[in-house]
């Protein structure tokens, strides 16, 4: 199968590259820096030069390489900026999506995040609503409602990411914060996803019917379960507590519809994966 992969230098593309060789496709990889296609080369795929914010050139790029499925793993969070990620989801992925269409594509998959359901008791299931009164609502909506167009959209609601090149490795944003002493022990709601198992689903998904995924570890966890075992893993400080009488936030997620389809997370729980980190050395 030929493969158009959009954001392929990201933390999933530069892992799902590999697989997706290894399974036996063809890959090309989109980037908007040329001092990318060396990396995309060496990883196995055909570099595709291109900004996703310029309709005419998406659609151009497309129609020349002619996939038989886009994987669509495009962010902007290098910088922390929400806003510019929200944009990239909502006209990247029309971009993306349209010229998909007009190349004759039938398969899209494409990121989406899982922490956007609205509160409840029972972990969070893809019938359950998303809630629109968060911050990264309206570039997610969009994002999923445009690869809903496609003949086979389906779209993987990932967990916190973690692992080598994201935030919470250790040279990431999240570490410093909690060297900082600026994270709280609170009932807060995370579920991760290691990397790797995220661009595991992502190859998995070629085979899935239309629709959301939830792509999650087993082992959801409030901050004041996962925070003082991952501080340790960094031998960064013991993190303070937030106040007895902090309101829960967030949700669990639910992982079941994954599991269904044959996806199993290597890494079953951040707890074994948190405790495989290589801290930085000390240098005080």
């Amino acid at each position: 199968m030929k493969i158009l992969l959009a954001g392929a230098t990201g933390v999933v593309g530069r892992r799902l590259i590999p697989l997706l060789v290894q399974a036996g496709h063809e890959v090309a990889g989109t980037t908007r820096r040329p001092e990318r296609a060396g990396m995309l080369r060496g990883l196995g795929a055909a570099p595709v030069v291109v900004d996703v914010f310029d309709a005419a050139a998406v659609r151009s790029a497309v129609a020349a390489e002619r996939p038989d499925a886009v994987i669509h793993q495009l962010t902007d969070l290098s910088d922390e900026d929400f806003e510019a990620n929200s944009q990239l989801r909502i006209e990247g992925t029309r971009n993306l999506v349209e010229a998909a269409k007009a190349a004759g594509v039938e398969t899209m998959i494409a990121q989406s995040i899982a922490w956007l359901y609205v509160p409840g008791d029972a972990a969070a299931t893809e019938a359950d609503p998303l809630d629109a009164h968060l911050p990264p609502y309206a570039g997610i909506a969009a994002l999923e409602n445009a690869v809903a167009e496609m003949p086979r959209g389906v779209v993987l609601r990932y967990g916190a990411l973690y692992g080598p090149g994201t935030w919470y490795a250790p040279d990431g944003a999240i570490a410093e914060r909690v060297r900082a002493g600026s994270l709280r022990l609170a009932p807060a709601w995370t579920s991760f996803v290691h990397a790797d198992d995220a661009a595991s689903a992502a190859l998995a998904a070629l085979d899935w019917p239309a629709g959301a995924v939830n792509v999650v570890d087993d082992d959801p966890a409030t901050t004041a379960d996962w925070l003082p075992v991952y501080g340790a893993a960094l031998g960064a400080p013991t993190p303070g507590n937030a106040g007895k009488h902090a309101a829960a936030t967030g949700r669990a997620v639910s992982n079941a519809k994954a599991l269904s389809l044959g996806w199993k997370p290597q890494v079953a729980s951040w707890r074994t994966g948190f405790a495989q980190m290589d801290a930085p050395a000390r240098t005080d």
